[in-house]
């Protein structure tokens, strides 16, 4: 599957992705037992926002992404000197386990959208060791869909400029959440972790966050132009204030 997220968008997901509360990342290590023996897997890497905190804590970590663009830049941005990048996706998850043997977790950081879940969930089972297990994070509501006067004016902005409405919550929402839930838990023994912050916006950083989920084929020729027309649509919303929800499921073998 092609989702674009290569070329110029790559940038914008460095640049404006958010990373992950260390409280997030922590709560997964406590859940898991992980520590200097283990090996964490992050499929869906990007450009390592999470694949890095975690590699902090462990013996190595192991990004996984299709996107070369994505692994490129994760590469040259990394602080860490106990990561790999690998070309690939959900599906070669066995040939993982091959190349691996059994890893302390494997992670999906706002990606699980793009997957077969019920299938990943079934793969990544004999992959993890006991005690270890599967973490999907969901990085809060995209910023298009929250409940404030600026996120209905961008709602609204962006509907009219892709001529479409715009309702994918990226697995944040309830519903989805328990899909994800009731799969994992044909597997694993499930729990639920939260962890809630504010964060202050300005313009710059709502641009940013919005073409980095834009694929390439879709991103504004004149940038420029895009973002003044933005600006003028958000600026009567100001204060920019997000509400993020940081969920995490656990899926411990």
């Amino acid at each position: 599957m092609d989702l674009g997220f290569r070329g110029d968008v790559v940038e914008f997901y460095q640049r404006y992705r958010r990373g992950y509360p260390d409280a997030a990342v922590d709560a997964v290590v406590a859940e898991f037992g992980l520590g200097a023996d283990d090996v964490v897997v992050d499929l869906g890497c990007g450009t390592g926002q999470l694949t890095v905190p975690f590699a902090r804590r462990v013996r190595a970590a192991v990004g996984v992404d299709p996107e070369p663009d994505m692994l490129a830049a994760a590469r040259r941005a990394a602080d860490a000197a106990n990561v790999n990048w690998v070309l690939g996706a959900d599906t070669d998850v066995p040939a993982l386990g091959l190349l691996l043997g059994t890893v302390g977790a494997v992670t999906i950081g706002q990606a699980l959208h793009w997957m077969d879940h019920e299938r990943l969930f079934r793969a990544v089972h004999p992959l993890v060791r006991p005690g270890g297990g599967v973490a999907v994070f969901t990085n809060g509501t995209p910023l298009w869909l929250q409940d404030t006067g600026w996120s209905r004016a961008l709602r609204a902005f962006m509907e009219q400029y892709l001529g479409t409405r715009l309702t994918l919550t990226c697995g944040a929402d309830e519903h989805t959440q328990q899909r994800y839930a009731d799969a994992l838990g044909e597997h694993f023994t499930v729990r639920r972790h939260l962890v809630e912050y504010e964060d202050d916006l300005d313009v710059e950083h709502i641009v940013g966050g919005v073409l980095s989920a834009l694929p390439v084929d879709k991103l504004p020729s004149d940038r420029a132009a895009f973002t003044v027309a933005l600006r003028d649509i958000l600026q009567p919303h100001a204060p920019f204030t997000e509400r993020v929800d940081v969920r995490i499921l656990t899926g411990r073998r």
